[in-house]
Order: C-alpha cells, then structure tokens, then sequence
C-alpha cells in the first residue's frame, strides 16, 4: 500500500472519529435534539449539526491534507485551499443530500446516517484530493 493511501487512511479515521463524535455531541447535548430557528434560516438539528462541526472538520482535514498526507504536491497552498473548497462543496452536497435521504425517508437515527453518509462522502473525498486538490505532476508518490 502507498504510505500515502496509508497516510490517508489513519489521517481520514481520526478525523472522521473526531467529525462524528462532535456531531454527536452537537445534536444530543448542545442542539438537544431541537429545531434550530435562526430568524431567516429554520434547520433541523441533524442538518444544524452538520453545518456547526463543519468548519471544525474542514480546518483540521485541510491542514493533515496538506502537511500529512499529500506531502509531494507541489501546487501553492493558496491553490491547495481554493481546490480544497471546492471539492468540499461536493461533500456539503453529497452530505446533505444523505443525511435528509437517511434521516428524513429512510428512518435511520441521526449518528447512524451521519456514519453511513460519512463511508460515502470519504470515497469521493479520496479520489479527489488525490487526483485534483493536491495533484502532483508524476502522480502519487509511492514509498
């Protein structure tokens, strides 16, 4: 196995562990389960949840990208970010359109859709990262 995909691999578990433990906590303890009514913007909590956590789990996934995991780019940092967020608005999709299909018609609690949606939204996230937010020139690096 590529000590990149390895990299990628532990880096994406604990951020993973770290982006579901704080949904968790989000949804049960702090939203309590409650409908969020932010004057324009009404959210139920399992989607207010998703959009609390997210900046936490955008900063820590882009910084383990970039200095952990896909180390052989050469692309700028500022390229690196802007690639990085667009790819990220394909998972805000992917995972909003999950958690509703999942919570809302499916019937599945909340932390269990949010890890069915996460197995999903990782797949994409990989082969995007790899294959355009940290390009490099030759491929990946294999050591």
């Amino acid at each position: 196995m590529p000590s990149e995909t390895f990299r990628y691999i532990v880096m994406g578990g604990i951020i993973t562990f770290e982006d579901i433990f704080l949904y968790f906590i989000c949804y049960n303890f702090v939203l309590d389960k409650q409908i969020v009514d932010m004057g324009l913007i009404v959210m139920s909590a399992h989607i207010a949840s998703f959009v609390f956590v997210f900046p936490v789990t955008f900063a820590v996934g882009f910084l383990s990208s970039r200095y952990i995991t896909f180390t052989g780019s050469a692309l700028r940092g500022r390229t690196q970010l802007v690639r990085y967020s667009l790819t990220i608005i394909g998972s805000i999709i992917l995972n909003y359109v999950l958690l509703k299909l999942f919570v809302e018609y499916l019937y599945i609690w909340p932390t269990v859709a949010k890890s069915l949606t996460t197995i999903f939204v990782v797949l994409y996230s990989y082969i995007a990262q790899r294959y355009f937010t940290f390009k490099t020139s030759l491929g990946p690096t294999v050591k």
